[in-house]
């Protein structure tokens, strides 16, 4: 599960398109079918991975954090609720193939498409021209948008909601780009500059999206329209919904349940056995509190366990041409949620008291 839902639904859905498409058109160059598909398959797969990746990074300290049982992205066999959680990790999987296949393109990975040269040599601004290489943000957001969005194939709310997040997702790959120039005159007086537009490092956009998960809004939808399917009562609900939602917004449709609590057919394991983080000036504030957000509001205590690690350290030189360590090993104190004594008392007593019997 995991990764491996995220990765096989990419892949079922590169099968059906193989059936649907005969020949499209990227940048002018024209592919045909299943040769267009395997060509950026593996490029899609590394994205999938690194909006996973990603996803667990900015989580790694919430009572939510972006578990195995989350990572599966299409409506198809019937997906669990649409929560903001869930609107995240739509977001960051979108973005993640937005990015990979956009920065192999610029690379040259691919024979079809290269730099974004559309602009060249057009006045910018004051005192600069458009040169370099542009990162090729619009062939990755097409090619994006044909393998994740093909996800979903139904006309629901829910089919809805995922693939306007998907699309907030690549918006947030096009926001944070940023402006990069070089200089040029006489003896580096700088009188005229050459800029390109450069992918952000993928954390920008992690972060970017972390604080649209935070304002992400929730839809309030008419239920008995939305019975029909796709009815023109149900496209008209979806659509009233979706009045005044910015696109690059993200939006659920049902609250988050209590993370703190474990929950089998949701998925979520809870907290207790987690591990939080203590003492350190060099974390974050975030961080810092993990115990508390993790721990104490979820009604459980902090328990203290040290462990040895073993690792290389004084390592040195040799002429020529080898590196000799030692083997340190180290005391680390780590922290972890446990039930309080009286909650694990309490969970113990499941007999009845005897009754007693009239003589």
């Amino acid at each position: 599960m995991g990764q491996l839902d995220v990765l096989s639904a990419i892949a079922l859905s590169m099968l059906c398109l193989f059936q649907l498409a005969s020949t499209w058109t990227v940048n002018n160059f024209l592919m045909t079918g299943p040769k267009a598909f395997l060509t950026y398959a593996s490029s899609v797969q590394i994205g999938a991975q690194s909006g996973i990746k990603e996803c667990k990074h900015q989580f790694a300290w919430d009572k939510w954090n972006c578990p195995e049982s989350t990572l599966k992205l299409s409506t198809l066999n019937g997906l669990r609720i649409a929560t903001r959680e869930t609107s995240f990790v739509h977001a960051i999987s979108a973005a993640g193939v937005m990015y990979s296949l956009t920065k192999n393109c610029s690379l040259g990975d691919f024979d079809s498409c290269g730099c974004d040269d559309t602009r060249i040599g057009q006045t910018g601004g004051r005192g600069w021209i458009w040169g370099g290489c542009s990162d090729n943000i619009a062939f990755g957001e097409k090619i994006s948008r044909q393998f994740v969005d093909a996800l979903e194939d139904g006309h629901d709310s829910r089919a809805a909601v995922n693939l306007h997040n998907n699309e907030a997702g690549r918006l947030a790959v096009k926001a944070t780009m940023r402006k990069v120039c070089k200089c040029h005159g006489v003896s580096g007086s700088c009188s005229i500059q050459t800029c390109w537009m450069q992918l952000a490092d993928f954390r920008e956009v992690g972060n970017y999206l972390r604080i649209k998960h935070q304002h992400a809004r929730k839809l309030e939808m008419d239920k008995k329209p939305m019975k029909a399917g796709n009815s023109a009562g149900s496209r008209r609900a979806i659509a009233h919904a979706f009045r005044g939602i910015s696109r690059t917004e993200l939006v659920y449709l049902e609250d988050s349940p209590n993370y703190c609590i474990k929950n089998q057919s949701l998925g979520v394991q809870g907290t207790e056995g987690r591990e939080c983080l203590k003492g350190d000036r060099n974390m974050s504030q975030w961080e810092r509190r993990s115990c508390r957000r993790l721990c104490y509001e979820c009604g459980l205590r902090v328990v203290e366990r040290r462990t040895e690690v073993v690792s290389s350290c004084n390592c040195k030189f040799h002429w020529c041409c080898t590196v000799k360590c030692e083997r340190c090993t180290q005391v680390v104190t780590k922290y972890y949620c446990a039930r309080k004594d009286g909650a694990r008392k309490q969970q113990n007593k499941t007999k009845r008291k005897p009754v007693a019997r009239r003589q």
